[in-house]
């Protein structure tokens, strides 16, 4: 499987994103069990996060993205993905 390094750049209001994150953090969650999910958190000094996975694809992994409660809602104006190859720490192959 390939690791991908995902950005989302948010379209909402903090106070709106306040709202749907715990459906946010539940289904992050359910990801970090399965094991796809490998690292998230938003960034310190603007409205955005940054996410690892590992998928078999950039399709593969959209479609999963798509199930976010964020991308859901709408509050997504942003979000990239690039194949990411990580030789040191914990991300390696």
């Amino acid at each position: 499987m390939a690791v991908f390094v995902v950005t989302y750049g948010y379209s909402a209001e903090p106070i709106d994103l306040n709202m749907v994150r715990p459906e946010h953090r539940v289904w992050l969650n359910q990801q970090l069990e399965a094991g796809s999910l490998l690292a998230s958190g938003p960034m310190v000094d603007r409205q955005a996060a940054l996410l690892i996975w590992r998928a078999e694809s950039i399709e593969e992994l959209n479609q999963l993205l798509d199930q976010d409660p964020f991308e859901i809602a709408g509050m997504i104006g942003e979000r990239t993905i690039e194949a990411w190859n990580p030789i040191f720490g914990p991300f390696k192959e």
